[in-house]
């Protein structure tokens, strides 16, 4: 929750933010700008995916690499994403947009398959299409950066609403924040944290120590408000930064046009003739707010405004939308991606989740005990599947109920009881192999052995009391009395363990 107070001299956020575990934090800043984009109404979030339903098109230069650049929205089919497509190139490559493919964070994010294949400063591109509420769309490009137009996202916004959507027959998949994710740089400071919450909502504090930017405060509420009043927001930088920057080989289609240039210090006129050469221009000068152009600020709080569409720009490449509240402080490209990368990972277990076994012990199972030793060869105290609740061709789930009477808990621990990761892995063969007999004879009996075990993972703990679900699923026909199988194993809400498991089933030999 946060709430606002007026103070001399501006506002005073507070902001409480939940921490696992115990009470929340309080975070306090004194806010130089404007603040208000809290909108007090809520949206339903659309279920199907969206495109555009036209391409559109739009030329400029690169903010850095000051190449002409001609840019095309396409329509994509569901599921696409946003892609990147160098139609300049031998083979046309095409780039996802993707925090695996992060080359550089240097003012900007660059994205590369390798060789020349690369797009940078992609992110105003990005942030447009997420704050135009699309899931899929092909952005061709015939140079390597995107063009940098105004500075904003304003002119990429506008050509999409131009283009109109398409709603898609695919339903959205959403990476839905259920727990507090958390990303702090020691180096600079720099925080962002993902909560739960019902739509996507973001805010940023950016504090520069500067004198004439201070600390700042932006916030959106919801995406609906992004055209009017994130979009229009341009990027900035400080007199001090540029002789670098030129120095570095950037900025080289930088011009007073596309960029907030603030002066944090007084300058004389000799030092803005000389800055006025390297720019280009016959004569710079200072206006009373500490901006170097002679366009007026679009939003008092423009810097801030322009960090949270930054934000929603590097976020994209997580590759979903976001359903939670964002709330990152003195955000930059860098950290915004090592936070993507942590939520690439979230999204990447809650698929996991998504196909998460239902369990109703007031159910009768598809086999009870008698069943499975029918079919097992396992008998205490190593049989380790109590019931059978599905079954199907492809795959099978399987219950164990962990008591306090296991006969390992005595030794694996003494006073922390804890069920052995090699023996949750024994519970899928086991559960594995009622699915590779499930068709045999009656009458016949088999055995299973292991052949190989891959990518075996355990993320939690399991300990007397809980109801392990299992779950098999076929990787490949059984052939040869071979069967590769996905396990996973689940304790309520969460994965507790998973593994590929590679096993021979043999018919046994009564005659000796």
């Amino acid at each position: 929750m946060a709430s606002l107070h007026s103070v001399e001299g501006g506002f005073f956020f507070c902001l409480n933010i939940p921490v696992p575990g115990g009470h929340p934090r309080r975070k306090a800043t004194r806010v130089k700008a404007d603040f208000a984009l809290s909108l007090p109404f809520l949206l339903s979030a659309p279920m199907k995916q969206k495109t555009l339903a036209k391409p559109v098109s739009i030329s400029g230069v690169g903010l850095h690499t000051g190449k002409s650049v001609s840019m095309t929205f396409c329509p994509a089919p569901p599921n696409h994403g946003f892609k990147f497509k160098r139609v300049d190139l031998e083979g046309q490559p095409v780039i996802p947009a993707d925090v695996a493919q992060v080359i550089s964070t240097n003012r900007g994010t660059t994205l590369s398959l390798g060789g020349d294949a690369r797009v940078s400063t992609v992110e105003h591109t990005l942030a447009a299409l997420v704050g135009m509420d699309l899931d899929n769309c092909l952005i061709e490009m015939d140079g390597p950066e995107a063009p940098i137009v105004d500075g904003s996202s304003l002119r990429f916004t506008e050509l999409l609403d131009e283009a109109g959507v398409q709603e898609q027959d695919e339903d959205r998949e959403w990476l839905e924040i259920r727990e507090t994710i958390a990303f702090r740089d020691e180096g600079s400071g720099s925080e962002l944290l993902a909560l739960p919450a019902e739509r996507f909502e973001i805010t940023t504090l950016i504090d520069f120590n500067s004198s004439v930017l201070g600390q700042q405060f932006a916030a959106l509420d919801d995406i609906q408000a992004f055209k009017e009043h994130i979009a229009p927001a341009r990027t900035f930088v400080f007199v001090h930064e540029l002789e670098q920057l030129l120095q570095q080989g950037l900025i080289k289609g930088g011009d007073l046009d596309n960029a907030v240039v603030i002066a944090d210090r007084q300058y004389d006129p000799a030092e803005l003739e000389i800055l006025a050469r390297k720019l280009n221009k016959p004569a710079i000068r200072i206006d009373q707010e500490g901006v170097l152009n002679t366009t007026n600020l679009r939003f008092r709080n423009e810097p801030a405004r322009h960090k949270l569409l930054d934000v929603i720009g590097d976020l994209a490449l997580v590759g979903r939308p976001i359903k939670g509240r964002i709330v990152a402080t003195k955000p930059g490209h860098s950290v915004n991606l090592e936070f993507a990368r942590l939520l690439k990972k979230h999204l990447g277990e809650q698929r996991k989740l998504k196909g998460m076994p239902k369990y109703d012990p007031e159910q009768p199972p598809v086999y009870g005990h008698k069943e499975i030793i029918a079919k097992l060869p396992h008998r205490f105290p190593f049989l380790l599947v109590d019931r059978i609740i599905e079954i199907s061709d492809n795959h099978v789930v399987g219950v164990k109920n962990v008591s306090f009477n296991e006969p390992y808990f005595p030794g694996h621990f003494p006073d922390n009881p804890l069920m052995p990761g090699v023996l949750q892995i024994e519970a899928m063969a086991q559960t594995g192999g009622i699915l590779a007999l499930h068709n045999t004879p009656p009458d016949e009996q088999w055995d299973t052995f292991f052949l190989k075990i891959d990518n075996a993972r355990f993320k939690h703990f399991v300990i007397p009391g809980d109801t392990l679900l299992i779950k098999m699923e076929l990787l490949a026909p059984i052939r040869r009395g071979i069967v590769q199988m996905q396990g996973t194993a689940y304790v309520g809400s969460k994965m507790v363990s998973e593994a590929e498991l590679t096993a021979q089933i043999v018919k046994r030999n009564h005659g000796g």
